[in-house]
């Protein structure tokens, strides 16, 4: 709130150069008491630099009145999934699911693939409050195989908050890579990639869709994460422990029925409260344990969440909950904002907080059984009342994923934890809190006259409810001193006498008092002399420190933004040397923040100071430091050119120190001032206890310690929206003071003088016991003038679209009302208000410094019923005193003007002035006299006098009628003979009537003038205002609309200086180069060449002019084949073009950051790149910070040096070209009442009653007005303007395509046509629809027909097809033609930046370029056009050249002026006195309005639109823009060979490895076209041979690099949709199994356009060719035709490396669909051109099909030496047997000796 009032601002009377004042003795004078007399101080330094407020810029409190936090925004979060990739699993068919807070959507499966790609668009809306919407957490997650009948499982997910993506530049992600992780395995490390765009519009927002970057940057994923700048790529895992201790000062409640029936009957009285604390964190909650009946719970618990750090959620949500068995309520919520307890600087901090105790604010204290505010409690809207604190403290610790006894899953964890001493949080003091009310007036009378009393509340003190329940706890709180135990009861305003150790009670309320009439709407409480005060003790943690450093830098950031807002206000206002006052801000910034450094080291010791006391002190430390740095070097830099790019910059150290002054932990609780009637507590206050703590520094003292304050009170939570909140509740004078009990001797010390005190007991031995109220002896008579001139813009309160508005002034405890004024918006009352005998109390120089606040109210008269109001302003007068001589520079005051708010938007300004004088000792003979000006008899009312009311001198105001459009019915009947009304300061004019509106809208009388008196000061011109009223039968009158036009600035003509005519006298010879060097081409479109620029340029444009033979030389230096000119249609140059508008786009991003970067470099030269030089600099600057990435930017540019181009505007045609408005102006007419919950910012459409088409211009009458020859004294200033008579026009429409379109069916896609409404013509292209497209392309040119002015909006609307039903409206946007049509820019047909003749870039105009400069020249009445010999041609006094050869179909050159007409048009902004940018050929995207969702785009559509006069030649047909149909190609794959496959089976006889493979590839999709080789059975090595041919026949654009495949979603669908997928070719390697499912080997994904090439021999072929893939040679098939090599299979293991798994010899093979049907082949080895059958060796044979072979082939080769050692043995076993079956027989016969 801004105080006292300066107006320092009439320079010297001798000199033009201001007093000068050393800055030393500033210092000393105390900032010279708030701005003296007249002293205009300035410090000498390099520069002047001005301290003290300049403009009158304090005279205005911002006072906001309406809370604006808890009211509900509409939203759309958009999330486009591209693809995804790497994706850790093998084989999986994933898809994504995207989910915002409850919602979810899913993209489609795709199977097999482990890179899916899906370009699927998701919107969500929402209808919240912004602090609801931006802490939704935004959920990817990627989930593999999931059905109807099982969930799948999940692969990974990521997640950030809404509110990251809303504070990204843009409000969105474009493009990026969003890395997923697994959350039930923190080791497992990343998970995969999602490529995907979110956005997040509010209402209002505009969203740029960024350039498109090309495909290779986007492919490095590292350097696009989806990370806000400044997160570190690799984020961490890690534990967020938050330690919940205890709780204290809970309300006394409980929600249940049943307990109070229950206290009822069985009389006990238990604490009615269960509460436990339950923690929200990234989408994740934690509870601690229910504390049973208990107001001052324990819980000693700590919750420990695991989440990446640094985490993507802003905040952590605290909330103490009270347990029910019925349901759960939220007693109170703390939000923990991350960012405020840790810094990412390289002297940062992790988040740390605490212990420290945490303020919850909410709704009352007092116990009802259904809280109408419990809204407050959850967090939404700011807290009415204290609820409790929470003792907590918060540790975060980044995790070693590698350590073992890490638990891996991110569950929430809740665990006990030991004790807290006492004294962690600091030492508890008892503090004192002094308030005394001086005036209570504005008392809304809704409220009704019960006895009004206030309460004041300091946390849990002052309550009346908690106060007589409370037993008596202080003991405990302080801080173990226990000695001093005694009870403190808090009053129920009684008077209990004092505790025993003579202390007191405390005082809370002021004594209830019958409120006084003020008037119709207000009361006010009689309060007179005697002052009500109140005080309270209440006993805190001391830990003031905190709060006296956020009071300083409190007080830095007010006065910088105090004078911020002056330097603002002299620029807004025009006085002169913006700039000194800017170096004086920074002077003084730089002076605070030095002595922050010195104050804030202060008590280091004390206890209670946490780690992030100290973490944030160094943080503040070193930004402020660095702040007065730059500060003092920014103050030598500031010139008057760079005074707004400086402003900008020290915005930005404001922001700094406001975000360095708020201190996450808490102290003392705030104040809050209820007032209450009748028991019901009815408006609040709530005042930030650091503002009025007590200090000794003064630095460190609150802002309004110690001083009177106005305040507002308003209606708590959400009954404060809308009109409630817009009457004021009460309006109160109030002196607070807070601070420790010992300070208490200087409480008083900032009342106002004066008084006694009044005690309130007279017990003796009682040294100092506060007043409870106060009587002044001392006050002053003042005299208040009140001087309203004039107000404009006001809100419209009647239907008719207008206001009868009156003034109502509030001053101290009276009001006065100006007089009414009929039906207008822009009310001037010059009338004089003057409050006699008006009373303040106080001394005479405070009342002078800081005069009381006066309130006006602007309110609509009504005949019947209350006036409504319609908006209030705030201001504070500037007082002369007794002793003081009334004269400059403060007086008399100036008229200035005060922005009028109603609720949060504003209503217009009210031009006022307001002066307070003190009536002395000889009583009112020594006031000013008034003076008003004598000519004007009003009776009573008296008129602003002279010296104050503006100087005025004569005007003439022309106005140009031209016509009326769209005006819609009033009551019913259509508007028929509409007429005009101009009117400016009480004169006016009247159009002539339209006889037929429906015939011909247009005017027959064009301009008419009238003479009026307006101020010479333009800033006070008064409005001017338009309304259009329909003649009826009878001589009735019927409003139809009005307007007002505020600012008149823009139609004041100011005539050309006499030297400017001058130059155009003498011949200048201005050489223009055509054909600049294509290297630079790129910029061309958005620079102005510069006319000394031919150096470089005259070869290049000698080389064009030999024809294409050169040129095709050149062409061969790069490989990029010769482009051939049949080949080429519309839509290369519409692609070339985008490619263009990239560039540039880039260009001025990298310029910007550049000049950014360089501080000194004045940031307007960076954005206009000027190839001036050479084609290399161009490039150079354009590529900026990206120079690494693009070391082929030279050789890129040079390769399409053929293409010619048109402009691709990313937005609307008008808002490049001023709304076409250069001499026709469209006002839009409003009728209706403002709508009441007003957003200031959007336009109430339904409040449009059509449009009033003219122009006006505004000159001084004065003798020498120079007249032209040809002046036409008809037309007054408007010469030269064609006739508005009825013309027929074809318009032809083109319709490119639609990007983004919401989605309007349940699918989440959209199936959408186009539809054309012109006057009564309507197109719908209904049968045309696309089905199942957000992003269709349309390629479709209309032509319609149409006679202006009857048909001059053109709507093109994309509307929903539906099988059933009504089709439903996407989105629509409206083009005003006929400005178009008129404008002298010729946006009627696009110039093309070539002439020819044939081919993709005909002319299309049927106007060649040498008639078209013949007419601008004749219109322009220049000399000219002259064509010289040698390609030159004179326009008055330039010259131009370019070639003069065309060439036709057949190549054969000839003569032609056309390129050198086209050269002139195409520089015609650089022609003298007409020149103006001429429309170039275009495209221009448009955003889609629905008229629903007022302000939310619901889809861009490309277009443009060519309009042709039907009395001229009939222009060709329309171009061919139809899409491009794609090309069938056919894909030949030979799997030869694979080798080295991993080998999967084990054999059942033989245990050895093996696999049986086969290869399987796809283009596609798996469903649509996989291909199966037969199987190589039992391959032992891993070798596998083939032989086997896949053919894939595919359509493809080349343009876009896209396959286009149509296909039937499901059984269900209508029709196919069109889907665009990239062109990549999959190889599997399987393991095939006969009686369970294949098992999965390897895969590989060949980019058809960008592949690596293949490894000569299979031994070449490595894992590198995957992982290292940036480093190979690449090929693209579309180039090659035929590749062959070997390629490697890979798969991950259990480790998430890749790992090879096989590798395949293939060859691909691309044929045009004629070449394949001309040369067919069979699939597998079939005919025609079959393959021979591989050689495979025998073992692949399935050995119980041929057994013997397979016994054969096992005993032959594997194992021949194990047979032949068995077979040995064998037989040596069998002989050994022998041996000894017949040894005993032997034996016996030898012995026997048989």
């Amino acid at each position: 709130m801004k105080r006292s009032k300066n107006r320092g601002h009439k320079e010297d009377k001798n000199g033009d150069e201001p007093a000068i004042l050393e800055t030393e003795n500033l210092d000393r004078q105390g900032m010279f008491m708030r701005g003296g007399p007249d002293i205009d101080t300035i410090s000498v330094a390099s520069v002047t630099a001005v301290t003290t407020n300049v403009s009158n810029k304090r005279s205005k409190p911002d006072i906001k009145m309406e809370p604006s936090s808890g009211r509900p925004v509409d939203y759309q979060v958009s999330v486009t999934v591209i693809e995804a990739r790497q994706l850790v699993g093998l084989n999986m068919d994933p898809m994504v699911c995207v989910e915002i807070g409850e919602d979810k959507k899913y993209t489609s499966m795709k199977e097999s693939t482990n890179c899916p790609y899906y370009n699927e668009y998701f919107v969500f809306d929402f209808h919240v409050p912004p602090d609801v919407m931006f802490d939704k957490i935004l959920k990817l997650s990627v989930i593999h195989s999931k059905n109807l009948l099982r969930s799948g499982t999940l692969v990974g997910t990521f997640k950030l908050d809404v509110g990251t993506v809303y504070f990204q530049p843009e409000h969105q992600f474009y493009h990026k890579w969003a890395l997923l992780s697994d959350p039930d395995d923190i080791t497992a490390g990343c998970k995969g990639y999602i490529k995907c765009d979110i956005a997040v519009v509010a209402k209002g927002d505009t969203i740029k869709s960024p350039h498109k970057v090309n495909e290779s940057d986007e492919d490095d994923i590292e350097g696009n994460l989806l990370l806000p700048e400044g997160v570190p790529a690799e984020r961490q895992w890690a534990r967020y422990y938050l330690k919940i201790y205890k709780a204290e000062g809970l309300p006394r409640m409980n929600t249940s029925i049943m307990a109070n029936v229950k206290k009822a009957f069985i009389g006990e009285n238990k604490d009615l409260v269960d509460p436990y604390v339950q923690v929200q964190f990234a989408g994740q909650k934690g509870k601690t344990s229910v504390q049973k009946s208990c107001y001052e719970p324990i819980w000693n618990e700590q919750v420990v969440f695991t989440e990446m750090f640094p985490p993507l959620c802003k905040r952590m949500k605290i909330q103490i909950r009270d347990s029910d068995k019925v349901n759960d309520v939220a007693i109170g919520t703390h939000f923990l904002d991350l960012k405020k307890i840790s810094n990412d600087g390289e002297k940062g901090f992790l988040p740390t907080l605490g212990p420290a105790w945490v303020n919850m604010y909410g709704s009352t204290r007092t116990y009802t059984l259904m809280d109408e505010y419990q809204e407050l409690n959850d967090g939404l809207g700011e807290g009415v009342s204290f609820r409790a604190r929470l003792l907590l403290s918060l540790g975060v610790e980044i995790l070693d994923p590698s350590s073992p006894e890490i638990s891996s899953s991110t569950e929430v964890q809740v665990e006990g934890i030991p004790n807290i001493s006492e004294a962690a949080t600091g030492k508890v003091e008892e503090f004192f809190l002094f308030g005394s009310f001086l005036e209570a007036t504005m008392i809304d009378r809704k409220i009704g006259d019960k006895p009004i009393s206030f309460e004041v509340t300091i946390g849990y003190y002052g309550n009346e409810v908690d106060g007589v329940v409370k037993p008596n706890t202080k003991g405990k709180k302080s801080g173990g001193d226990g000695d001093e135990e005694e009870t403190e009861l808090i009053h129920n305003s009684s008077e209990e006498e004092m505790d025993d150790d003579g202390d007191l009670t405390s005082v809370a309320a002021t004594p209830p008092m019958k409120p006084v009439i003020t008037d119709r709407n207000y009361f006010h409480l009689p309060y007179f002399e005697r002052k009500p005060c109140i005080y309270i003790k209440s006993w805190w943690q001391d830990q003031r420190r905190r709060l006296y450093n956020a009071n300083i830098i409190d007080n830095i950031a007010d006065k910088l933004e105090e004078g911020l807002n002056d330097v603002q206000e002299i620029i807004k206002t025009e006085k002169p040397y913006p700039e000194r006052r800017l170096r004086g801000v920074l002077e003084e910034l730089s002076q605070g923040c030095s002595q922050f450094l010195s104050l804030a080291n202060k008590d280091q010791n004390q206890s209670g100071r946490t780690k992030l006391d100290r973490e944030r002190l160094k943080l503040c430390m070193s930004d402020v430091e660095s702040i007065a740095q730059q500060a003092k070097t920014m103050r030598s830099q500031v010139k008057k050119t760079t005074v707004r790019d400086k402003i900008k910059l020290t915005q930005n150290f404001l922001s700094k120190l406001r975000f360095l002054a708020d201190d996450p932990q808490h102290s003392v609780p705030d104040v809050f001032i209820w007032m209450i009637s009748n028991g019901k507590h009815i408006a609040y206050a709530r005042v930030p206890s650091k503002d009025i703590l007590y200090s000794s520094t003064e630095e460190e003292r609150g802002k309004d310690c110690g001083k009177v304050k106005t305040i507002f009170l308003r209606i708590p939570g959400k009954k404060g929206f809308g009109p409630a909140g817009w009457t004021v509740q009460s309006k109160i004078e109030i002196y607070l003071w807070l601070g420790l009990n010992k300070q208490r001797k200087d409480y008083l010390r900032g009342l106002p003088n004066g008084y006694e005190e009044n005690k309130l007991s007279k017990g003796p031995g009682l040294p100092s016991s506060p007043p409870i109220s106060l009587t002044y002896m001392m006050k002053q008579i003042f005299q208040l003038r009140v001087h309203m001139y004039q107000a404009r813009s006001l809100i419209a309160a009647d239907s008719t679209g207008l206001s009868d508005p009156f003034a109502r002034v509030f001053f101290s405890t009276q009001s006065q009302v100006t007089e009414v004024l009929a039906e207008t918006l822009c009310p001037t009352w010059d009338q004089l208000l003057v409050f006699e005998n008006v009373e303040l109390f106080g001394e005479a120089s405070e009342l002078r410094d800081d005069p009381p606040i006066i309130v006006i109210e602007l309110y609509d008269q009504d005949t019947v019923g209350k006036a409504d109001f319609m908006g209030r302003t705030f201001a504070k007068p500037v007082v002369k005193m007794a002793d003081e001589h009334y004269g400059p520079p403060r007086f008399p005051p100036q008229l200035e003007y005060y922005q009028v708010y109603r609720g949060n938007c504003t209503g217009g300004e009210l031009l006022a002035a307001f002066e307070l004088l003190q009536i002395g000792p000889n009583g009112k003979a020594d006031l000013p006299p008034i003076d008003g000006p004598t000519d004007m008899d009003r009776g009573p009312i008296l008129p602003v006098p002279l010296g104050i009311r503006p100087v005025l001198s004569k005007y003439r105001i022309e106005v140009l009628f031209w016509g009326l459009r769209d005006l819609k019915r009033v009551n019913l009947a259509q508007v028929d003979r509409p007429r005009v009304d101009i009117e400016c300061a009480g004169k006016g004019v009247q159009s002539a009537v339209i006889p037929n509106f429906r015939k011909n809208p247009n005017f027959s009388t064009l301009v008419k003038w009238f003479e009026v008196d307006l101020p010479e000061n333009e800033l006070l011109h008064p409005p001017l205002n338009i309304r259009v009223v329909d003649c009826r039968a009878f001589g009735r009158y019927t409003l139809v609309g009005s307007t007002a036009v505020t600012t008149l600035r823009r139609f004041i003509y100011r005539p050309t200086d006499k030297q400017a005519n001058n130059w155009s006298t003498t011949e200048e010879i201005i050489v223009v180069n055509m054909e600049p060097e294509p290297g630079f081409k790129k910029m061309d479109t958005v620079v102005k060449l510069d006319s000394g620029s031919d150096a470089v340029v005259k070869v290049e444009v000698s080389k064009d002019g030999k024809g294409k033979k050169k040129k095709r030389k050149k062409g061969e230096e790069t490989e990029e084949e010769e482009i051939d000119e049949s080949m080429l249609d519309w839509w290369s140059k519409y692609f070339a073009s985008i490619e263009t508008l990239t560039e540039i786009l880039k260009a001025q991003e990298a310029a910007l950051s550049d000049s950014e970067d360089k501080d000194d470099m004045d940031i307007a030269d960076g954005r206009d790149i000027k190839p001036d030089d050479s084609p290399v600099k161009s490039t150079k600057k354009g590529k900026g910070k990206k120079e690494k990435k693009k070391p082929s930017a030279e050789p890129s540019e040079r390769k399409k040096p053929k293409l010619d181009e048109l402009k691709v505007y990313p937005k609307e045609l008008e808002t490049e070209f001023d709304n076409f408005e250069d001499w026709l102006h469209s006002f839009n007419l409003f009728r209706g009442k403002a709508d009441d919950n007003g957003d200031p910012n959007v336009m109430d459409e339904d409040r449009i009653a059509g449009k009033f088409k003219g122009s006006l211009c505004l000159y001084k009458v004065s003798d020498d007005m120079p007249r032209d020859m040809s002046f036409d004294s008809n037309m007054g200033m408007f010469q030269n303007i064609p006739s508005n008579d009825p013309i027929n026009v074809l318009v032809r429409i083109y319709v490119i395509r639609a990007t983004d379109l919401h989605p309007a069916d349940i699918n989440g896609k959209a199936d959408p046509y186009i539809a054309i409404k012109l006057g009564k013509s309507e197109i719908k292209d209904k049968e045309n629809y696309i089905s199942k497209q957000l992003n269709p392309l349309f390629g479709k040119s209309f032509d319609v027909e149409a006679t202006f002015p009857m048909d001059s909006t053109l709507t093109v609307s994309i509307y929903d097809w539906d099988l059933v039903g009504t089709d439903d409206l996407i989105g629509e946007t409206k083009l005003d033609l006929e400005n178009r049509f008129y404008s002298k820019h010729r946006a009627t047909c696009g110039i093309a930046c070539n002439y020819s003749i044939h081919g993709y870039n005909v002319w299309r105009d049927p106007m060649k370029p040498t008639q078209v400069l013949a007419k601008l020249c004749k219109e322009g009445k220049l000399d000219g056009p002259h064509y010289g010999p040698g390609g030159r041609v004179k326009v008055e006094n330039r010259v131009f050249m370019a070639p003069t050869e065309i060439e036709d179909e057949n190549g054969l050159k000839k003569k032609s002026d056309e390129h050198l007409a086209l050269t002139v048009l195409k520089h015609w902004e650089e022609i003298p006195r007409v020149g103006c940018k001429l429309v170039p050929e275009h495209v221009e995207t448009r955003p889609l309005l629905h008229p629903d969702k007022p302000g939310i785009e619901q889809g861009r559509i490309e277009m443009w639109v060519d309009m042709f006069p039907k009395d001229m030649t009939a222009p060709g047909p329309a171009l061919d823009i139809s899409p491009r149909k794609p090309k069938k190609f056919e894909l030949r794959v030979i799997i030869w060979n694979t080798d080295e496959v991993v080998l999967e089976d084990d054999d059942i006889f033989t245990g050895e490895k093996s696999s049986d493979i086969f290869v399987r590839g796809w283009l596609k999709g798996q469903q649509e076209d996989k291909q199966d080789t037969d199987v190589h059975y039992h391959s032992i090595t891993g070798e596998g041979n083939f032989n086997w041919r896949f053919i894939y026949p595919f359509d493809y654009l080349m343009a876009e690099e896209k396959i286009v495949i149509s296909k039937k979603e499901s059984m269900f669908a209508w029709d196919e949709t069109e889907y665009k997928i990239p062109a990549r070719l999959n190889l599997q390697v399987w393991d095939a199994d006969h009686f369970s499912a294949d098992d999965f080997l390897g895969a590989m994904e060949l980019d058809l356009n960008r592949f690596p090439r293949g490894a000569k021999t299979a031994k070449q072929c490595t894992l590198a060719m995957v992982t290292k893939e940036a480093e190979m040679p690449m090929v693209s098939i579309f180039k090659q035709k035929r590749v062959k090599g070997w390629w490697p299979f890979v798969a991950r293991n259990e480790d998430d490396e890749f790992e090879l798994t096989g590798k395949v010899e293939a060859e691909l093979h691309l044929l045009t669909g004629e070449e394949a049907e001309k040369n067919p082949a069979g699939l597998g080895r079939s005919e025609p051109e079959p393959l021979e059958k591989p050689n495979r060796p025998d073992t692949s044979l399935l050995w119980f099909l041929t057994p013997f072979k397979a016994i054969k082939h096992l005993v032959c080769n594997q194992y021949k030496w194990l047979f032949i050692k068995i077979v040995t043995a064998l037989l040596l076993l069998a002989m050994l047997a022998l041996f000894l079956y017949s040894m005993p027989g032997y034996m016996v016969k030898k012995m026997l000796g048989a």
